[in-house]
């Protein structure tokens, strides 16, 4: 008999990932900042390599930030607190490069007299996705994949797993009938751990206290009974972090959006202040879905948003809703009640979301959307009413 079933796969990282933790380095750098001067444009990047990191970009800001404070900050926070395990924030070697943001793409944000009337960063394409496959309105592998990775960093932290190291992944397949996830079916750990652990036990550890937890709380109805558990497929896996793998900044952002479920614009979230709409667009394209799905409009939404750079008002908007609308909803009548309900100007977006708030080193890791953490502003359903009314009565 033939199975229904396609399997939808998402990985996440730990925030001793390289490249998350250059995520978190450059996100750091522009709360810093912000932190002294809300008005502060920013756009930092890092790359690690081995025990050297580099502090990048453009900068216009009252404030000064310490790099090379916040970068050994960051690494020890993250863990990496000897070099025996391939990384030690004290002796780590830190270069900073940062010059003033071009005077051009200044002068077209900050032009007009109104903050609401701001010109876009940048000229982006950004989406936002919600569903209602979780209750959080993401879709469920990339929402198991980062508790899956997130629960690994607490035990860690907690020194209930003593041999676990900070770099590490995960990744999920859940098979599907349509839109709807029926089944776990695998679950890849893979943990940077001590030499001469024996892995057998590990993995088992792993499996009991991260696997089974995360499962529980995050799968509901759908069946995680019989799902094929892989391990540290490649065996030993002792060096990690930079001292394996050379980080940088924006190389995870479908880690950071919806897996492999809706689609991300190209631009990368951290680093970037939110006059820059890779950021903001996206953040607010993320809210617009949720609170579609949220009104019972849809099941399932897409948004999609182009921006100009020095305009204001968005160039296209597009919602993609995979034919789960209400009876007697049509796309023109959902587009045209977003467009009533959402003013997707850059400064509009900025002031309503709250934005200028040193808020972003939280969001560098496991995900920017499907958290339920109160600086994630964009997660708020406070439209969904609205919407309703004008959709469904």
């Amino acid at each position: 008999m033939t199975s229904n079933f396609h399997p939808l796969s998402a990985e996440s990282v730990t925030e001793g990932h390289p490249d998350k933790l250059c995520d978190k380095i450059s996100d750091s750098v522009l709360d810093d900042l912000l932190g002294q001067d809300s008005s502060s444009h920013v756009a930092v990047e890092t790359v690690a390599c081995k025990g050297m990191f580099m502090v990048c970009g453009e900068v216009n800001s009252k404030g000064y930030c310490d790099v090379q404070k916040i970068v050994r900050n960051t690494v020890k926070e993250t863990g990496y607190t000897d070099s025996a395990i391939g990384l030690d924030w004290q002796s780590c070697g830190v270069m900073v490069s940062i010059t003033s943001q071009s005077p051009e793409i200044d002068g077209s944000v900050r032009r007009s007299g109104r903050p609401e009337d701001q010109g876009a960063g940048d000229q982006g394409v950004v989406f936002g996705f919600a569903c209602d496959e979780t209750k959080v309105m993401m879709p469920l592998p990339i929402t198991l994949a980062n508790r899956l990775t997130m629960k690994m960093s607490e035990i860690r932290k907690q020194g209930i797993l003593p041999a676990l190291r900070p770099d590490g992944k995960a990744q999920v397949t859940v098979d599907y009938e349509g839109f709807c996830p029926k089944k776990i079916d695998t679950v890849l750990i893979s943990a940077q751990h001590d030499p001469g652990t024996d892995l057998g036990e590990l993995g088992s550890a792993m499996k009991r206290l991260v696997v089974e937890p995360v499962l529980e709380e995050w799968a509901g109805a759908v069946d995680s009974s019989s799902f094929n558990f892989i391990f540290n497929p490649s065996g030993s896996f002792v060096l990690g972090g930079p001292a394996a793998d050379t980080g940088l900044t924006g190389r995870k952002i479908i880690v950071d959006a919806y897996g492999n479920a809706g689609r991300s614009g190209g631009g990368a979230f951290s680093g970037k202040d939110p006059s820059k709409v890779d950021r903001s667009g996206a953040y607010a394209a993320r809210w617009v879905a949720k609170n579609l799905v949220a009104s019972g409009a849809v099941k399932r939404a897409e948004v999609q948003i182009a921006y100009a750079i020095g305009r204001a008002d968005p160039v296209a908007l597009d919602i993609e809703t995979f034919g789960t609308e209400a009876p007697g909803l049509t796309p023109s009548k959902i587009k045209a009640a977003v467009e009533e309900v959402f003013d997707l100007r850059p400064g509009v977006i900025i002031r309503e979301l709250d934005l200028l708030r040193p808020i972003y080193s939280p969001t560098a890791c496991y995900g920017h959307f499907g958290r339920e953490e109160a600086c994630f502003t964009w997660e708020r359903t406070d439209r969904a009413g609205v919407l309703r009314d004008l959709l469904l009565r």
